[in-house]
């Protein structure tokens, strides 16, 4: 019998993305509906990419509790709803939509990811340098204004991107200047903040592994393969935070937007530790 929420007949959720075979979601949401006791919800993964997304939305019927969106569809997730939460409609790109009482209703999740990530590690910055522009530069800047940090500065390998990240940066009220990602200016900036956080992808920021190496925080959102030579590069007493932390903090506000439940964190905690095999503590904290 499928334990669907009171009221609805909801028991399917799934990841989407292009590639999508290496996600790490459905350990994390199967292990929190069994814990939940949801007997009888799945959780698959859909190779889908941005183009394909609106259409299997639409086509989406009542069994569907929801989706996580992973590259390339956050911006036509974000396009796709019928509702958009303020961090959507500011940060134009969303990684999840949640059938609710107004049809497709999109949230940003990633932003809480880093928020809990962060605060679980113990990590409070004041000065921070991030390396990229792109959708999950935008997200770590939502959760830095949020942070309440004092200044910021973006490195980021495309202009244009980089530059509407600034701009968005100045629009949530960040103290905010551009560097790029040459080493000798990197290192600059290196020498004056408590907290880098890169959302390049693999193998771009490589180069920049010693002039980082010092910064009492690194926040590095890859997992896949760890360490990643920025982390491997630490100094003895760096706070590291790991991509597997912030999909573990997004993923349970994603859960309970999905099921109308409480996330069972140490449980789902359990799940991304067992299919990752990273043998990483990723602490959980206070929520």
């Amino acid at each position: 019998m499928i334990a669907a929420l009171p009221g609805t007949s909801a028991h399917r959720a799934a990841v989407l993305g292009s590639p999508v075979a290496h996600s790490l979601s459905p350990a994390l949401h199967l292990a929190g509906f069994a814990a939940a006791g949801l007997t009888g919800w799945t959780y698959s993964r859909i190779e889908c990419d941005a183009v394909a997304l609106p259409g299997l939305v639409a086509a989406a019927g009542p069994e569907w509790a929801g989706f996580s969106v992973t590259m390339p569809g956050k911006e036509a997730a974000a396009a796709a709803a019928d509702v958009r939460s303020a961090r959507v409609d500011l940060l134009g790109v969303a990684n999840t939509l949640w059938h609710g009482p107004k049809g497709w209703h999109a949230e940003n999740t990633d932003v809480d990811g880093v928020c809990g990530a962060l605060g679980a590690a113990g990590v409070a910055p004041h000065r921070v340098l991030v390396l990229g522009g792109g959708g999950t530069a935008r997200s770590v800047v939502a959760a830095l204004a949020e942070l309440h940090v004092e200044e910021l500065v973006l490195a980021g390998r495309r202009p244009q991107s980089t530059w509407a990240c600034v701009e968005l940066a100045r629009r949530v009220g960040l103290p905010v200047t551009a560097s790029d990602l040459e080493p000798a200016n990197v290192a600059r900036v290196a020498a004056e903040v408590d907290l880098v956080v890169s959302t390049v992808p693999a193998g771009a920021a490589d180069h920049l592994a010693a002039v980082l190496a010092g910064v009492p925080a690194l926040l590095d959102v890859l997992y896949h393969p760890w360490p990643t030579p920025l982390a491997a590069a630490s100094v003895p007493g760096r706070t590291t935070v790991t991509g597997l932390d912030m999909l573990l903090h997004q993923s349970f506000r994603q859960f309970e937007l999905f099921t109308g439940r409480p996330a069972p964190m140490v449980e789902m905690r359990a799940g991304l530790q067992l299919a990752s095999g990273a043998g990483l503590p990723l602490p959980i904290g206070a929520r």
